[in-house]
C-alpha cells in the first residue's frame, strides 16, 4: 500500500466506530473511489456487506449504528418507533422471546433497502410506515456512543396502537398505558390535533382515561377531532358510546 492509501485509510478509519456502515455514495463523495475500496478490502480492511455497503472487517453488525449511518451518509430519515422506542425511554414491557425485535419507521416514498431486509443483525428488524402524522414528534437518543433518531414516546405509544392488533394485542397496549405516567400533555395534545387517524384516537384517549394519568385531565378534548361514525375494533366486544368505539371484552374488563 503506497503512503497516499494509508494516507486516506487512515483518514478514514478516524470516522470509524464499532459497527459502522459505508456507503459509496458517500465515500466517492468524500474521495474514495470503488478502485481504493477494492483495494483497501484486498488488504483485508473492509468487507462487502452488500453492493455500495462496506464495513470494517471483524465488527459486529449493529442495528442502531447502521440505521445512524444510512442516516448520516445517504441523508435519509429512518427511525425506531413504536414499542422499540418506548423502550429507549425506559419503558420496558415487552420481554423478548428469542431474538428480540426492533420497529423501524421511515418515510413512505423511501424503499427499505435490501441490505437492511436482508442482513442478519442483532435485531429482528420490522419495518412501517405512515402519513397520519402531519407534525412528527421525533427526538435523538444516545445509546452507547451512537445518536439514534427515535419516535418521542408519546407518538410511540401511537404507534403501536396503529399497528394493533397485527402487531401487538390492545389489553398488552393498556400494560404498557399504565406506565406512562411522565407522558407530557403539551405533547400529546399535538400528536392528537394533528393526527389523521381518527382510531387511535379514540383508543388512546380511552386508554388514558381508563388508566387515570394526571396528564390526561390536562388535555383540551374539544380541540381533538374524533369523527362521528362508529368504528369496531373487535368481533362480540364492547360498545363504549364516549369513544364510538366496540374494543374487546378482555380490555374492556380488565381493572
Amino acid at each position: 500500500m503506497n503512503i497516499e492509501m494509508g494516507n486516506k485509510l487512515n483518514k478514514l478509519l478516524q470516522y470509524w466506530q464499532p459497527g459502522v456502515l459505508f456507503f459509496s455514495s458517500w465515500l466517492k463523495k468524500n474521495g474514495y473511489s470503488d478502485q481504493l475500496m477494492q483495494q483497501y478490502r484486498k488488504s483485508g480492511w473492509f468487507s462487502m456487506l452488500s453492493k455500495g455497503v462496506m464495513y470494517r472487517m471483524g465488527d459486529k453488525l449493529s442495528s442502531y449504528v447502521a440505521i445512524t449511518s444510512y442516516n448520516t451518509q445517504v441523508n435519509k430519515f429512518f427511525y425506531v418507533g413504536a414499542h422499540s422506542a418506548l423502550e429507549l425511554s425506559g419503558f420496558n414491557h415487552f420481554v423478548p422471546m428469542g431474538k428480540p425485535v426492533l420497529m423501524i419507521g421511515h418515510p413512505q416514498q423511501d424503499k427499505v433497502p435490501d441490505w437492511m431486509k436482508d442482513t442478519d443483525f442483532d435485531y429482528e428488524l420490522k419495518f412501517f410506515s405512515t402519513k397520519i402524522f402531519s407534525n412528527p414528534q421525533l427526538t435523538n437518543f444516545i445509546k452507547g456512543d451512537c445518536k439514534i433518531l427515535a419516535s418521542a414516546p408519546e407518538q410511540a405509544f401511537l404507534e403501536c396502537l396503529l399497528l394493533a392488533p397485527n402487531q401487538y394485542a390492545y389489553i398488552d397496549l393498556f400494560y404498557i398505558m399504565e406506565q406512562l405516567t411522565t407522558f407530557r400533555s403539551e405533547v400529546v395534545q399535538e400528536l392528537l390535533e394533528n393526527t389523521g387517524n381518527i382510531k387511535i384516537k379514540r383508543l388512546f384517549l380511552y386508554l388514558a382515561q381508563k388508566a387515570g394519568h394526571e396528564w390526561f385531565d390536562k388535555l383540551d378534548k374539544t380541540r381533538i377531532e374524533l369523527g362521528t361514525g362508529k368504528q369496531k375494533l373487535s368481533d362480540n366486544g364492547v360498545y363504549l358510546p364516549e369513544f364510538l368505539i366496540t374494543i374487546p371484552k378482555e380490555l374492556y374488563e380488565y381493572e
